[in-house]
């Protein structure tokens, strides 16, 4: 029963998540119509990378990771006093170093801006950006903490829907001011960077409500010699390590595609964001569940109940990714030119940005590995093997990122980098789920595996004739209406066929994983049936 509602939450938080992912492939077709893959979209893609670096260590990452068991532990057994108590104090100490590395990373780069021959044209064009955008750290960590905070009481809606105020505000910001802007193109992606701040403080705003209804109340709090604090801190510097790897993986990864090529940075961020539409439908959003649902367990010691439903949500993941893995591959060019070709996002860069999106796509079915396995560990507090993982992994990719600069042609480099990526990840997947089996007891593979083989199976098929859809349709279309129009009808048309092909091939030999999705959207509808409905007491 308590899978089923696993899946129905995950589903829940998947549509606020898909929502904001619909507003993100917005924003980025303003992004691309204004910016195309020039230099500014691509030192804007760099600069951005800094302050993810944060969020993935202090806000939605290796503190939330190790705070949210301690917090739901200091609930259940000393009340949600206790609770709140430990929220105040790791909050207070965290924004006191945010809001110091802020301050210090400012004036440093202030520094660097003096002496550009110190870094060199296209980092010149890197810092000022940066230098704007790093306060959004502070804002964007304490409400990743707060998201958390808001998932361990199980109101999935409000935190969820939080990441789709960044999109609104610029997609505002992209419609509204930045046309009317005059200066070329480095003026207006300054008014990009100063809205990333601005859409920080409006995030972390639109919590405090239902934080409070929680019962949170704004005080701080410095007390770093509490014990469940140390623990918190200590349970988070391995996966903090991890993370940092990672990051400065990442942010190696765009240094390397800037040295490819003014564009290439921008095209890997453009293909990046059209994998996260199917990513974000379901695995984003079921692992934000598990972790909170699976410490939970880990809680009572119901440790086969955490089995289930890692096992479940695996299932239930590569059957909704493994279609849009193949889907994203056989169609990239035509939904890149559909999505995106306008304006500054010339010919070329469709060319080059579907070219990294064929070698992305594959790894959905790798993505979301980790977004099953690690909740898991995390519930267990055990944050060293996961990182341990990681950083094997992070330096495989980053070795393999070296040689594809090195040794690929030009318009290969970014494609390198994305490969890299996918192998790096299913590396990681493999470790986890051989880690995780050693602790917890042999997992159904046979269930897990059959599942996979069987929705590739249909996907490839599906795949087959949505090619062929486009390919027949497009041409036909093309003589008979608008040029973008035909566009659009065509690649709907695939999409559609694919679409209708899977599930029938999935209804038609009864696949599991389709009765687990089906019922999930079931129970969902029954939860929304209103109250009064039930018989007067």
């Amino acid at each position: 029963m308590e899978n089923r509602n696993i899946i129905r939450s995950a589903f829940t938080v998947g549509g606020f998540t898909l929502l904001s992912r619909i507003l993100g492939l917005v924003r980025e077709i303003f992004m691309a119509k204004f910016f195309g893959t020039t230099l500014a979209m691509s030192a804007f893609v760099v600069a951005f990378r800094i302050p993810n670096l944060f969020r993935a260590l202090f806000g939605e990452g290796a503190l939330s990771a190790a705070f949210i068991p301690e917090f739901l532990r200091a609930r259940r057994q000393e009340g949600e006093a206790a609770g709140w108590r430990l929220a105040r104090r790791v909050t207070t100490l965290v924004g006191a170093f945010l809001l110091a590395v802020t301050a210090v990373g400012i004036a440093g780069m202030g520094l660097a801006m003096l002496r550009p021959g110190w870094v060199g044209e296209k980092w010149s064009s890197v810092l000022p950006l940066a230098q704007v955008m790093l306060p959004y750290v502070f804002f964007i960590c304490m409400a990743g903490l707060g998201m958390g905070v808001l998932n361990s009481y199980r109101k999935f809606s409000v935190s969820a829907f939080t990441p789709a105020l960044l999109n609104i505000a610029m997609i505002l910001s992209l419609t509204c001011i930045v046309p009317f802007v005059e200066g070329g193109a480095d003026r207006r992606i300054a008014v990009v960077a100063w809205t990333v701040l601005a859409a920080g403080a409006i995030q972390l705003a639109y919590q405090l409500p239902a934080l409070w209804s929680c019962g949170w109340r704004p005080e701080a709090e410095f007390r770093w010699r509490d014990e469940r604090v140390q623990r918190v801190f200590i349970l988070m510097g391995p996966s903090a390590l991890g993370l940092a790897v990672n990051q400065v993986n990442v942010m190696l990864s765009s240094w390397l595609a800037l040295k490819a090529g003014t564009w290439a940075p921008s095209a890997l961020y453009y293909s990046e964001r059209l994998i996260y539409l199917p990513q974000g439908l379901l695995a984003t959003s079921l692992g934000a569940v598990l972790l909170a649902i699976l410490s939970d367990y880990a809680a009572q010691g119901l440790w086969d109940d955490v089995k289930d439903a890692v096992e479940h949500g695996l299932r239930t993941l590569l059957f909704v990714m493994t279609p849009a893995a193949i889907g994203l591959c056989v169609l990239a060019e035509p939904i890149v030119r559909v999505v995106l070709e306008r304006d500054a996002f010339d010919a070329t860069s469709t060319f080059l940005t579907a070219r990294a999106l064929r070698f992305y796509a594959p790894g959905l079915m790798a993505f979301c590995l980790a977004k099953v396995f690690v909740p898991a560990f995390y519930a267990r507090q055990d944050t060293k093997t996961p990182i341990k993982i990681g950083v094997c992994s992070v330096t495989l990719c980053c070795m393999m990122n070296v040689l594809s600069i090195w040794l690929l042609p030009t318009y290969w480099k970014h494609a390198g980098l994305a490969l890299s990526t996918v192998l790096a990840e299913c590396f990681n997947g493999t470790m986890l789920a051989m880690a995780l089996q050693r602790r917890m007891g042999r997992f159904a593979w046979r269930g897990v595996v059959g599942g996979w083989l069987r929705a590739l199976a249909a996907s490839a098929v599906m795949g087959a004739a949505a090619w062929g859809v486009e390919r027949a349709v497009s041409p036909w279309l093309y003589v008979r209406m608008d040029l973008q129009l035909a566009r659009i009808a065509g690649v709907a048309a695939a999409l559609g066929t694919g679409v209708v092909v899977y599930f029938a091939l999935a209804r038609l030999f009864r696949y599991p994983e389709l009765g687990f999705v089906m019922e999930a959207l079931r129970r969902k509808r029954a939860a929304k049936k209103p109250a009064a409905s039930a018989p007067a007491a």
